[in-house]
């Protein structure tokens, strides 16, 4: 964590004790306390301890950053007990808005301190054990959710074999370093929507804050890593099984235009009853999970299916999938290839041409288990080569330069603080991370390119990047099809699937380390 975000969590833990003592002030002597104290921070909440008999150390959880923001308010709530203050309102507004509160408390209703002794005879409601509890408990859990990991569940097939959909997985905040949610007031446990509404937003833009991450630590090529969508900012904002990010908005923009961003731009926005928008904040787009190929700084390229990252080869995992051209030394026995191999000649995915030859959708370990056993004649990449047709999926880029799926690049892979010269082909590539992830205005005319105003001939990063790809080769839209993940996408590292199902559990799939 830098040296400035620990002043910042601390600075806000000392006005969140600082700010009631104006209230704390007038309470203290009735509570035997000399009124200056009031106005030390952390001393006053240890006098306040004192006075009402409860643990001293609850003042020390406080120095603990973030956790100690919510100390804070529990104090808060045992003191005004001792000043006969027992309503679930007045314990809200203890808690929420000290500031006024405490002031309010103090000079307006000047209440008489009754001590522990008086509070001990007040006998909580049942009704109030319960609220209490749910309220410790929400705010443990998503304490826990923001700082440490977070469950997620695969919706797709493009991580097979490695992750299966309906594998449920704890994702790893720690690996990374936890990111400050941007837009802190959201409801509890929910991503970007409401449960039972698609189209509502479950967080509000009243407090926005910055991209902040603690104890940050970059993925590493292999890792399997949550992020968040870098094309999700702008969504259409119908059933996410039709828009959403599975159609992504930039995609529509490039179908209505013919590759035309800007007349694809008037086309959707002269029509928001047929298409309408959603905007996201960079940590509220839908999550995607993929494994990182390349971390900043790489060059990449894919020649024939095969991954070279600063040219050298980047081998498969062995449970990554690939699409193979395979022909046999005799026709394959459906029922051999399921049981023996796990592969089903049935599956839509698979494909006979005759003459014993197939496309197969297989595993690296199948791969090598089939070559051992002396049944093929020949195995190599199925490749996906059509340069002649325009593909909307794809970014212009990728279409001007005649790259594919399996033929891509070279791509440089931005890092923090690196230079990159401005020109035309570099403009295609890098221009969307210049303007959008890194907020700039940034532009091209007459042949010339301007940054905020000025004309420059290179740019500067100021985030890291990734490339992420899908171990499901030829069933995943990833970083070929809309480029870079920045830094402040990342959400965490897969590290454990705790279930898994498919018309019941699959046992052997439980508490298995995602690798």
């Amino acid at each position: 964590m830098p040296l400035y975000h620990l002043f910042i969590v601390y600075l806000i833990g000392t006005l969140v004790v600082f700010l009631p003592s104006f209230g704390f002030a007038k309470l203290f002597p009735k509570a035997g306390i000399a009124a200056w104290k009031a106005y030390v921070p952390f001393y006053n909440t240890w006098e306040m301890q004192k006075a009402v008999k409860r643990p001293g150390h609850w003042v020390f959880w406080q120095a603990i950053p973030v956790v100690g923001w919510f100390i804070s308010p529990g104090i808060f709530i045992e003191f005004t007990k001792a000043f006969g203050k027992f309503g679930l309102g007045q314990h809200t507004l203890a808690s929420l808005f000290a500031p006024f509160y405490f002031p309010y408390l103090a000079y307006k209703e000047d209440p008489k301190f009754i001590g522990q002794d008086g509070v001990k005879k007040h006998k909580k409601k049942s009704w109030r054990e319960w609220v209490d509890a749910a309220i410790f408990a929400v705010v443990a859990a998503t304490l826990i959710r923001t700082f440490v990991f977070e469950a997620y569940t695969i919706p797709s097939e493009s991580m097979e074999k490695t992750l299966l959909v309906r594998d449920f997985l704890f994702v790893s905040k720690l690996s990374y370093g936890p990111r400050i949610p941007s837009r802190p007031l959201s409801v509890p446990f929910v991503h970007n929507y409401l449960p039972f509404n698609s189209r509502r937003k479950s967080y509000s833009g009243l407090i926005k804050l910055p991209y902040i991450r603690w104890f940050a630590s970059s993925p590493k090529r292999g890792d399997v890593v949550v992020f968040n969508f870098p094309l999700g900012d702008t969504v259409v904002n119908l059933s996410p099984d039709q828009w959403q990010s599975k159609h992504p908005y930039y995609q529509l923009l490039r179908e209505e235009g013919r590759g035309d961003m800007d007349a694809g731009r008037r086309i959707v926005l002269s029509n928001p009853d047929k298409w309408p928008l959603a905007v996201h904040p960079a940590d509220k787009t839908d999550n995607y999970i993929k494994r990182c190929i390349a971390v900043a700084g790489d060059t990449l390229q894919i020649i024939n299916s095969e991954v070279f990252v600063n040219g050298k080869k980047s081998e498969l995992p062995p449970n990554a999938q690939m699409d193979y051209d395979v022909e046999s030394k005799m026709a394959l026995d459906p029922e051999i290839m399921k049981s023996e191999y796990g592969v089903n000649l049935y599956d839509p995915v698979n494909t006979s041409f005759g003459n014993n030859r197939y496309k197969l959708t297989l595993t690296t370990k199948v791969v090598d288990k089939m070559k051992n056993a002396g049944i093929l004649k020949s195995i190599n990449y199925f490749l996906y080569d059509d340069t002649t047709r325009y593909d909307a999926a794809f970014e212009n880029y990728v279409w001007r330069n005649r790259w594919t799926t399996d033929n891509y690049g070279k791509i440089w892979i931005p890092k923090s603080g690196a230079k990159l010269a401005l020109n035309d082909s570099t403009y295609d590539i890098y221009e969307r991370p210049i303007r959008v992830y890194e907020h700039n205005d940034f532009y091209k005319r007459d042949g010339k390119f301007f940054l905020n105003g000025k004309e420059v001939t290179e740019y500067t990063f100021k985030m890291d990047y990734y490339w992420m790809m899908g171990d499901n080769r030829h069933q995943s839209q990833d970083s070929r099809f809309w480029g870079f993940v920045p830094e402040d996408r990342i959400v965490g590292k897969a590290w454990m699937i705790w279930f898994s199902w498919d018309k019941g559990p699959r046992w052997k799939r439980l508490f298995r380390i995602v690798r």
